[in-house]
């Protein structure tokens, strides 16, 4: 078995598959569509107390990163710096 691991200093994340349609219900292809700015994260390099882990949904800065395809799915490894914050569960006021 096969799997990716990001090193130095870099994460790797997993685009949340989306289908997007316009009202008129035409399918809006992945190559017409902004790049997402949000994806879970798959693996972390070694980073010395990260303050994202396995599982969690960040928000990351545009143009970032180099997107690749791998076992048939598409991720994208950048640079931990890169990642600006994650999506948090709060309780409402």
């Amino acid at each position: 078995m096969k799997e990716l691991q990001p090193i130095n200093q870099h994460v790797l994340l997993e685009f949340e598959a989306q289908e997007e349609k316009t009202a008129s219900g035409i399918i809006i292809p992945d190559t017409a569509r902004e790049k997402p700015k949000f994806a879970r994260v798959i693996a972390l390099s070694g980073i010395e107390k990260p303050e994202i882990a396995v599982g969690d949904v960040v928000f990351y800065k545009s143009f970032s990163g180099t997107e690749l395809e791998f076992d048939g799915k598409k991720y994208l490894m950048m640079p931990y710096n890169d990642i600006l914050g994650k999506v948090v569960e709060t309780d409402a006021i």
